[in-house]
């Protein structure tokens, strides 16, 4: 993961309403949310929630897919472990703190 997505991806979750929706669709798993869903789940406005999906999928956390009329709206799982692996990679004096077998998370 290049830096510059590091730093997109930090600072789309650096902000409460993103962090929360980010956090609603990883527990939602590989079926996802809809707007609607997400919107009365967090208890965020409609226009709200739009303006945040858009960061949120320009930082590559969450993907979007038209279903029908509806749209999905997915957490990007292979980024999220880039992005913890890009966080933890030098952690421990250079030395690997995880074990091998640690599960990424596999959605």
């Amino acid at each position: 993961m290049q830096e510059t997505d590091v730093v997109r991806a930090l600072a789309a979750l650096a902000q409460e309403v993103r962090l929360r929706v980010f956090r609603a669709l990883v527990v939602a798993g590989p079926q996802g949310l809809t707007p609607g869903v997400l919107s009365e789940q967090l208890a965020v406005a409609p226009n709200t929630l739009s303006f945040h999906l858009k960061e949120l999928v320009h930082a590559g956390l969450i993907s979007q897919e038209r279903q029908g009329r509806n749209l999905v709206y997915r957490a990007a799982f292979d980024t999220m472990n880039s992005l913890l692996t890009y966080l933890s990679d030098n952690c421990c004096q250079g030395a690997s703190c995880l074990a091998p077998s640690a599960p990424a998370c596999q959605c």
